[in-house]
């Protein structure tokens, strides 16, 4: 039975899901709440490496800002994607503007910009706001 770390994008413990149980609406051992919520985890410096690093599921984060005008654009339809993508990855999203440490490492220099991470390395990125269908086909060509 194959397994696979899951963060809790509540209480950031870690979860081991066999891998047939992640559309079984798993729950933290920990806190008791759900591991996939259909919406993208905010994520900060001070949390990101813990499910950079934690999970096993592949990571796609939007990098954006409060003043933003396409990533308000592009913010409905990111929280859809979610819904769509999660369990096979988990969307998240980072306030450049509160957690500029991680705009700095990841070289972020346009905004909205779509990153995706597995196994702790980016294996893509993406800048520009992006529609439901584009989201959905981007990130699901990278898993």
């Amino acid at each position: 039975m194959e397994n696979s770390i899951a963060v809790c994008p509540h209480c950031h413990g870690l979860n081991r899901v066999p891998n047939q149980r992640l559309a079984e609406h798993p729950v933290c051992g920990k806190c008791k709440r759900p591991l996939f919520t259909g919406k993208p985890v905010p994520l900060t410096d001070a949390n990101f490496d813990k499910h950079l690093k934690g999970s096993d599921l592949p990571l796609v984060v939007d990098f954006w800002a409060p003043w933003c005008g396409p990533c308000k654009m592009m913010a409905p339809a990111y929280e859809q994607a979610a819904m769509q993508i999660e369990p096979r990855a988990v969307l998240a999203k980072v306030d450049t503007e509160q957690n500029q440490m991680l705009a700095q490492r990841f070289a972020i220099r346009s905004i909205p910009t779509l990153a995706i991470f597995k196994a702790g390395k980016q294996v893509a990125s993406q800048a520009g706001a992006m529609s439901l269908p584009q989201l959905v086909q981007w990130i699901e060509g990278q898993l």
